[in-house]
């Protein structure tokens, strides 16, 4: 039986997927601008790798006209845009054969209706890429972890282990279906995600991520009276005393830049955390003030050696997410684990 794990971000990808935004109510008067920076979304990652946007049917030339001729477009059914969560994990063999892990979705525990077309939305994909499915029976979405591909992954017990994802499971059953589909070894649980992210129960993309082995980028606001300021340096301390699957302690980089601006009449919040790592580059969520400078200089220094791209994603913020939650990497297959 083959072996599976989760390559991390910055190996290779073949290409990169996103769906084109369907739920209009999500959006209500914003619906049109959220289209816009999403096809610019697009338009950056296929700077450096293949994009495919899977719109809803009848929705496809829409989203053609609006990211050009450098992202393919196809149609299938979905409820919603964030592929980060609803798609399909990929997984690598031992010899390089690549699978996706297809875990369960219920819209952020039951936040958004309907949301079974989702469900099904990676085994779809998994069957159009002509990629094998590896089934898993737990809810999971993909913006509640960070891998290093090496076998170390970093969750929050606040999304992991609410009450609306996965009742009848038990951390330690949650923790040893993770070891079992994405092959990692060990499982390192912040206490918090973001107080102020109510849609996703505080996924690790907004608080955490991996830029390379050992090393990790954490959001760290310098605002005192910022709600997440002392919740965060309580996860940065779980970190500073942990090791990874290897035995190594971490690289910490701090991110301490936070942007509030209002979207639509409502204080949204603009987590540069929430990053795309491309082949050779870096495609960021900015707010378009003068915060966004000193953020990208920090991913920048991150992750040497990839051309650092900064899209305007107010409104993707708006609706609960970032430049992460709305895409997920194919990594390039052949490559074993």
């Amino acid at each position: 039986m083959t072996s599976f794990r989760m390559p991390a971000e910055w190996t290779d990808h073949e290409g990169c997927l996103m769906a084109w935004p369907t739920r209009q109510e999500l959006w209500g008067d914003v619906f049109d601008e959220v289209k816009v920076e999403y096809a610019q979304v697009a338009a950056a990652i296929a700077e450096f790798e293949p994009v495919t946007m899977v719109a809803l049917p009848g929705k496809g030339d829409e989203a053609r006209a609006l990211c050009g001729e450098g992202v393919e477009v196809i149609e299938l059914p979905i409820d919603d845009s964030w592929f980060r969560d609803s798609g399909p994990i990929f997984v690598l063999g031992e010899d390089g054969r690549r699978a996706g892990v297809d875990f369960r979705f219920n819209a952020w525990g039951g936040k958004h209706f309907p949301y079974d077309t989702d469900d099904k939305i990676a085994g779809a994909l998994l069957a159009h890429l002509g990629v094998d499915r590896v089934d898993s029976r737990m809810i999971l979405e993909g913006g509640a972890i960070t891998v290093d591909g090496e076998g170390t992954l970093i969750t929050t017990e606040q999304c992991l282990l609410h009450p609306n994802r996965n009742p009848d499971m038990t951390k330690e059953q949650i923790e040893a279906e993770l070891i079992a589909r994405l092959g990692v070894t060990k499982v390192i649980w912040l206490p918090y995600g973001g107080l102020l992210d109510t849609e996703t129960d505080g996924h690790v993309d907004g608080v955490c991520a991996f830029v390379a082995p050992a090393t990790v980028v954490v959001q760290l606001p310098s605002d005192p009276a910022h709600p997440d300021y002392e919740r965060m340096r309580v996860n940065r301390a779980v970190l500073e005393g942990a090791t990874d699957a290897a035995g190594r302690p971490f690289t910490i980089i701090d991110l301490p830049q936070s942007n509030l601006v209002e979207v639509d009449g409502r204080e949204t919040e603009v987590g540069y955390l929430n990053f795309y790592v491309a082949n050779g580059g870096v495609v960021v969520p900015i707010a378009g003030t003068s915060e966004d400078e000193g953020a990208l200089a920090v991913i920048a220094s991150a992750l040497p050696g990839r051309k650092v791209v900064g899209v305007r994603s107010r409104v993707i913020a708006y609706g609960g997410g970032g430049v992460h939650c709305i895409t997920q990497q194919i990594p390039s297959a052949g490559r074993a684990v």
